[in-house]
């Protein structure tokens, strides 16, 4: 069984920076694409990052190119997400998933359905 669990989440004010992680375990990490939702309150679940199986690739969501990165860690079981010039509208609780099939093509706006497994979430507030 698949268990993702993040760390790292916070409150801190506009223009911080933040690190994200996200241990899995259950199947073969390296296998997986990885991916970053969010949620804020009254809102849909919204697509951040996404990162292929052996990291090579990624894609942002258009809001947070440039501030945000996402990372992995084959070794350690872990995927990232490197959170610098952090801004009110990033406010939401962050879910980290894990792709549904192994070996797949990475897509630059994966919809939810694409992740099988998916973490609890972490809050992520930001001031201004």
């Amino acid at each position: 069984q698949v268990q993702l669990v993040e760390s790292g989440g916070g409150l801190v004010q506009a223009g911080a920076s933040l690190r994200l992680s996200c241990a899995a375990s259950g199947r073969p990490f390296s296998w997986y694409t990885m991916g970053w939702f969010r949620q804020a309150p009254g809102r849909e679940r919204e697509f951040v990052a996404t990162i292929s199986y052996s990291g090579t690739d990624t894609y942002y969501t258009e809001s947070v190119k440039g501030r945000f990165t996402i990372s992995r860690d084959n070794a350690k079981n872990t995927v990232y997400l490197q959170m610098n010039s952090l801004k009110p509208e990033d406010t939401a609780v962050y879910t980290c998933a894990q792709g549904r099939w192994p070996y797949t093509q990475l897509r630059s706006d994966p919809p939810p359905t694409d992740f099988g497994s998916w973490g609890q979430g972490t809050q992520v507030t930001v001031s201004s």
